[in-house]
């Protein structure tokens, strides 16, 4: 099938737009990327751009679909069946995608429950974005996650869980370097896993081809993840000089997720979130702004990433943190591109996915209006007119 969007506003990717543009999918991928009235193939649906932006797919580096964003959602999580869990998670998986979020990244899962749902999605059995897993989250006894995740001890034991994830199918493989905010009786700024442990599982991974990231929210525990060698960071509450300089130096990226402390601050105890989650949240999102503005001020690598699943953090709204990037310091070219060519950067996908360019796959997204001028559209389910995956059209209003 071969569909052209013509006569329209493209933003690109990386930073371009083109005010009036066609651009041509045939199959799977871009072939065509050219100006208004370029000639079309015979056969060719068009897809009328008028007042619309075409986007790339959108990418959220950091979900868990196993999750549901509810006030307690790990104590939800481990009242239910395994089964229902999967329902729940390819709903959230499909909420998601049809959001015009077409890739994403599951840090952390149940009972394979993100395997299988990678492995339909490919398949064309379910619908959903594009995904990225991590299977276990590894953690030391009583860490961060501990009730969803691998707990190790020791180089050795954490060396072995790397190889587990890797084994059963992995990704990416997620360490938890810190504390955090949704595990009681732990400190988002306190650091849990050595730099020798860190070490142990980066050299597996990367022996194996695949990248590693770090729930890393404190200072030293930070610094630990990024002299073993770590690809990312997830959430950097509490970055300083020596650390954003590292992750320069070092080329690391830094997902904030800055969407999962607002909504626990915003929500409240009120709400139902757990006083202790409140606590902590309150506590470090001040920290937290100020440690996403360092690392953009010295030039980190940032991407999109939201922690979808936490409190009131919804699947199918991850948009919404476009927002909070241009409210803590990024104009809005720069945080479309955080969830567009940067995230592809962030997990290695950047030759395939991430920009409207001739020979990479078709993600792309349809905005009714103009999102460089209001971010907000992202978030409005009627504003996203079209979604196209891989040369799919997922959902057409105009149908």
């Amino acid at each position: 099938m071969t569909t052209a969007f013509v006569n329209g506003r493209v933003f690109v990717g990386d930073g371009r737009v083109l005010d009036r543009a066609t651009v041509v999918v045939e199959g799977e991928r871009i072939v065509k990327v050219g100006p208004a009235g370029a000639s079309l193939p015979a056969k060719a649906r068009r897809v009328p751009l008028d007042g619309a932006t075409l986007c790339p797919g959108f990418i959220d580096c950091h979900v868990h679909l196993c999750t549901d964003g509810s006030p307690d959602p790990i104590a939800a999580l481990l009242r239910q069946s395994v089964p229902e869990t999967t329902l729940r998670a390819a709903e959230m998986a499909r909420r998601t995608v049809l959001a015009g979020v077409t890739t994403v990244r599951d840090m952390g899962a149940v009972s394979g429950i993100d395997l299988a749902l990678r492995e339909a999605v490919r398949a064309g059995r379910l619908v959903g974005p594009r995904m990225l897993v991590s299977h276990q989250l590894i953690c030391m006894t009583g860490g961060h996650g501990w009730h969803l995740g691998r707990q190790a001890d020791g180089p050795d034991e954490v060396r072995r869980a790397a190889r587990e994830q890797i084994k059963a199918g992995a990704d990416v493989v997620k360490l938890m370097a810190t504390g955090g905010v949704m595990t009681p009786g732990v400190e988002p700024g306190s650091p849990q896993f050595t730099e020798e442990e860190l070490r142990a599982a980066i050299e597996e991974a990367h022996k194996a081809g695949r990248r590693t990231a770090t729930h890393a929210q404190g200072t030293r525990g930070v610094l630990n993840a990024l002299r073993a060698g770590i690809d990312s960071i997830e959430h950097g509450f509490f970055l300083d000089d020596e650390t954003v300089g590292l992750m320069v130096e070092r080329g690391v990226s830094y997902v904030p997720t800055l969407a999962a402390v607002h909504f626990i601050v915003v929500q409240g105890r009120e709400a139902g979130i757990p006083d202790y989650a409140v606590d902590k949240a309150t506590r470090a999102k001040e920290s937290h702004i100020e440690s996403f503005r360092l690392a953009k001020a010295v030039g980190v690598r940032i991407g999109l990433g939201t922690d979808a699943g936490t409190p009131f953090n919804l699947h199918g709204q991850n948009l919404v943190e476009a927002e909070l990037l241009a409210a803590a310091g990024m104009t809005p070219v720069e945080a479309l591109r955080a969830g567009t060519l940067v995230a592809a950067e962030v997990l290695g996908l950047e030759k395939e996915l991430g920009s409207v360019e001739e020979g990479k796959m078709a993600d792309l997204v349809v905005v009714q209006g103009d999102p460089l001028d209001d971010l907000g559209l992202l978030s409005r389910p009627e504003a996203i007119r079209l979604v196209m995956q891989g040369g799919r059209i997922l959902k057409d209003a105009g149908d």
